[in-house]
């Protein structure tokens, strides 16, 4: 397939997406900056998240540049490396947090980053993320060109072992349920589009739901959050309830950047997990449905991309991008507006932090890079016409022997 221009609508969402986070940071960074000071007697200068966010956004797209840029075939051959320094790390992590470490950063019962200083910590996680994309794309399509997808030694013993470890050091070891519900999208939507036959995709699908009931009725911490997700009394309901206030009180066209009330230490996590309350609150009903319609209209995108790839392995690399972006955008969205429980997980390129934001921004330089290999024609036209032409020359060369 020739190269051709990418698919320039990704890029200009991202792009914009980054800006709309840039001016949440900007507008309620000194807020925070009181919050924090207040809370733990530090002195956080009242731009410093700013100028902390101007710097992430720079790095990733300097990331997403690189991931455009670098060949997929480069990339590719790094996949089991990306994977296992991914789970070398999350394994580093436990036993730092296990040791009482000051390394490792744990909140709200979870031990996610590596604490790096004051604003700046390292979740291991987004390493995982993309190497068990690149991992299981390539296993998977050279598994279905081989005729070897149904094979229990060939393709679902390493499948298993990998998805095991990963939802094992994710979700048991770092008690980070939020990415493991991400984990899981991606494995279920890059197994669904790989070919396999349904009562497999169904048989693991059930795995999963499983191992995920077993994770939460085995965590007391996840338990209560679950049984007080509706009380009134819970710190969770109280984080909702601050949030459908903030989402409320921005109306139809909001108050305006820098005059959020939420923002000034009622509403939790406000430039972080929150950000879509506070959106709400800044640029009201209007602001929030032009958010929601960029999201939509990316991972439409990424979905278009996907059809339109010929190679398998490619294909099933962006199937697992769109898995992970939309896993974030919907379990993010729905906890703000009450109809999930908390699991604190960002809004993707527009939640305050790096390694969330920088790895995002890799995998949609990735796809980025493979839109500029798409056919004209989707993958299930190209099939029919393949099956049509096989036909027509069969036919006529039946007709020449008679």
């Amino acid at each position: 397939m020739r190269k051709h221009k990418s698919d320039r609508i990704i890029g200009a969402l991202t792009v914009v997406l980054l800006g709309v986070g840039l001016i949440m940071i900007y507008a309620i960074g000194p807020m925070r900056a009181n919050v924090v000071n207040a809370a733990y007697g530090s002195n956080v200068g009242e731009n410093s998240f700013f100028f902390h966010q101007v710097a992430c956004v720079l790095v990733s797209l300097l990331a997403l540049i690189l991931a455009f840029k670098m060949p997929y075939s480069f990339i590719r051959k790094f996949g089991k490396v990306i994977l296992i320094l991914g789970l070398v790390m999350c394994g580093l992590l436990a036993l730092l947090a296990l040791a009482g470490s000051g390394l490792a950063k744990c909140e709200l019962g979870a031990c996610r980053w590596f604490n790096l200083g004051t604003l700046l910590s390292f979740q291991p996680a987004e390493v995982l993320k993309l190497g068990l994309i690149l991992y299981l794309a390539g296993l998977m399509a050279e598994r279905k060109k081989e005729g070897k997808l149904e094979s229990w030694p060939d393709f679902w013993l390493p499948f298993a072992v990998v998805c095991g470890l990963a939802l094992l050091f994710v979700v048991v070891i770092q008690r980070d349920l939020g990415t493991g519900v991400t984990l899981m999208a991606i494995i279920l939507g890059m197994l669904f589009m790989s070919g396999v036959k349904l009562r497999y995709f169904m048989m693991v699908l059930g795995i999963i739901l499983v191992a995920g009931v077993l994770a939460i009725v085995s965590s007391p911490h996840r338990i209560e959050r679950l049984l007080t997700f509706s009380s009134e009394e819970s710190s969770d309901s109280y984080h909702i309830e601050n949030a459908m206030i903030a989402i409320g009180s921005g109306g139809l066209m909001g108050v305006g950047p820098g005059n959020s009330v939420q923002a000034t230490g009622y509403l939790p996590e406000s430039i972080n997990d929150s950000v879509f309350a506070v959106l709400g609150e800044t640029f009201g009903f209007v602001g929030l449905l032009a958010i929601v319609a960029c999201f939509t209209t990316l991972l439409l995108r990424l979905l278009r991309t996907a059809n339109f790839l010929h190679d398998d392995e490619q294909e099933l690399v962006v199937v697992g991008i769109f898995a992970w972006i939309t896993a974030h955008v919907v379990v993010n969205i729905a906890a703000m507006t009450g109809l999930l429980p908390l699991t604190g997980i960002t809004l993707p390129l527009l939640s305050y932090g790096g390694t969330s934001m920088m790895f995002t921004a890799v995998a949609l330089g990735l796809a980025l890079q493979l839109s500029c290999y798409t056919s004209r024609e989707p993958r299930n036209e190209r099939t029919v016409k393949r099956a049509e032409n096989v036909s027509r020359r069969q036919g006529s060369m039946n007709r020449r022997l008679d």
